[in-house]
């Protein structure tokens, strides 16, 4: 069984940056891929990066390829999520998530999530 924590989020204005945190403390951390995914109201989970259990290959979103970087650290059972230059349209619950193998924008892939941090834009 995989838990996972998410972390960082927060108020900021527009341009602003952020870092997301997800730790899976005990299990085995460095099995699973990891994914962010964030929703806002009235709206789908959208993809937005992933990372395999090494950190060797990583997927972005389009929507923010170029702004936000996924990464992690299998010794603190902790991934990341950087998030740069961030826009009112970021504004969503983000959330952390995780699958045994592979990545993929899929949310029904996932077979683990955590409760999701807010994270709130202003212009």
């Amino acid at each position: 069984q995989v838990q996972l924590t998410e972390s960082g989020g927060g108020l900021v204005q527009a341009g602003d940056s952020l870092r997301l945190s997800c730790s899976a403390p005990g299990g085995a951390f460095e099995m699973y891929s990891r994914a962010w995914f964030r929703q806002a109201p009235g709206q789908e989970r959208e993809f937005l990066a992933g990372i395999d259990r090494l950190g060797a290959t990583t997927l972005y979103a389009d929507s923010v390829r170029g702004r936000f970087t996924i990464s992690r650290d299998n010794a603190k059972n902790t991934v990341y999520l950087q998030m740069n230059s961030l826009k009112p349209e970021d504004t969503a619950v983000y959330y952390c998530a995780a699958r045994s193998f592979g990545l993929g924008y899929n949310p029904h892939e996932y077979g683990y999530w955590g409760q999701g941090t807010q994270v709130t834009v202003s212009s």
